[in-house]
């Protein structure tokens, strides 16, 4: 992926295959906000529909001089597919077409190595974007193809070299997990301390972009970085919430947004941070009420939650951004039920970015509070409680 963070966005074309799924993005308006998220600046698009994908070069060798052509017209230095393209697939088509060749996987890996800020966030990062190099290394070592063998030598060019390098990210990937392992260990501790506390822990869980840290920072009076765009924080950051009707404080953690087609690597390699949600007692699924692909969305972050084992955790669906719905979608009441997987989840509507509806959520919350935790003696309503950090937080 071309060098962005400095220079002038590079001029990119975004390329969709449709092969039938229900999710496809005809417009591949996602995948443009993920382009512009990692510092590329979308300049045509182009989709076309198989139903499978060319082993060779992913789309055949026909779309693939129509790509040839349109990135040609509209200057672009980089093509970007909203699907995985196989190493072979990837390097054939950077032959093919004559200029860089990216995917969604490597995109996001990208915008996830920019955005960590915390020490375990980027050891995350690294290891998913190791793991996800040790595929390619077939074809990021072309320069050894210089190399010739001789009267009596085995293998192909650059063998030896391309082993090395091999093993090199391979001892790279191990130590990585053991310094994944101590900082696990770190948070469990921290977690343990919260549990002698008798602390009640809530997790913030939805769609990357659904707003979040913008509701967590209008809950807790923290300073969050929130932001328009997907991906806008990656590590965990959690606050204690001082709950008047109930009586004592609960911990809240917003967490790191999810989105379709998450690379597998990064599931496995964020298992720490998104523990937070497998040892929650409550999960806020935070929805982006305006976004006509809200289920879509929802049915994406099921999917994630069932993979990390969270999907057995009690949730309340907060649909967010209402004040950006049209008249015609505007709820007739601000708490109801919602349907989720066969189940009737409670859901309240509220705006975080203008505060409507979030008196509602706390009444919610202080009811769950005050059903699942014993009574206990009423902590001071003090407003300084509504920013308490954690002191063995992670920075």
């Amino acid at each position: 992926m071309s060098e962005t963070s400095s220079r002038q966005p590079a001029p990119t074309l975004l390329v969709g295959v449709d092969f039938g799924l229900p999710h496809f993005d005809g417009e591949l308006q996602e995948l443009g906000l993920l382009a512009e998220s990692g510092g590329l600046k979308p300049v045509a698009r182009l989709t076309c529909k198989r139903k499978a994908p060319d082993p060779a070069l992913f789309v055949g060798s026909g779309k693939a001089d129509e790509i040839k052509e349109l990135a040609l017209m509209h200057g672009a230095v980089e093509v970007l597919f909203d699907q995985a393209l196989s190493p072979a697939q990837q390097r054939n088509l950077e032959r093919h077409i004559g200029l860089p060749v990216n995917d969604r996987t490597l995109l996001i890996l990208e915008i996830f190595g920019q955005r960590a800020r915390s020490h375990e966030g980027k050891l995350q990062v690294e290891l998913a974007r190791q793991q996800y190099l040790s595929t390619r290394l077939v074809r990021r070592w072309s320069h050894l193809e210089r190399q010739s063998g001789g009267i009596g030598m085995r293998g192909g060019p650059g063998e030896t070299q391309i082993e090395l390098d091999r093993r090199m990210i391979n001892d790279s990937i191990k130590r990585i997990k053991e310094r994944l392992v101590k900082v696990k260990k770190q948070r469990n501790t921290q977690r343990r301390q919260r549990e002698r506390r008798d602390t009640f822990n809530i997790s913030l869980v939805g769609y990357t972009n659904a707003g979040k840290s913008t509701l967590f920072n209008a809950l807790v009076k923290a300073r969050a970085y929130a932001a328009d765009q997907l991906f806008a924080t990656l590590d965990t950051t959690t606050r204690q919430l001082y709950l008047g009707e109930a009586g004592r404080s609960v911990s809240l953690s917003d967490t790191v947004g999810f989105i379709r087609d998450l690379p597998h690597g990064l599931v496995e390699a964020f298992q720490a941070t998104l523990q937070e949600a497998t040892e929650a007692d409550l999960l806020l699924h935070v929805v982006d009420a305006a976004n006509p692909d809200f289920p879509e969305q929802m049915a994406e972050v099921q999917k994630v939650l069932a993979e990390i084992g969270a999907d057995n955790v009690q949730q309340l669906l907060v649909f967010n951004k209402l004040d950006a719905l049209t008249p015609e979608r505007y709820p007739l009441q601000m708490q109801d039920q919602y349907e989720l997987d066969g189940v009737s989840v409670p859901r309240v509507f509220l705006s975080a970015r203008s505060g409507q509806g979030l008196d509602v959520l706390r009444s919610a919350l202080s009811e769950i509070v005050k059903a699942a935790m014993p009574a206990s003696v009423p902590e001071p309503a003090d407003p300084r409680d509504l920013s308490r950090e954690y002191p063995g937080d992670l920075p």
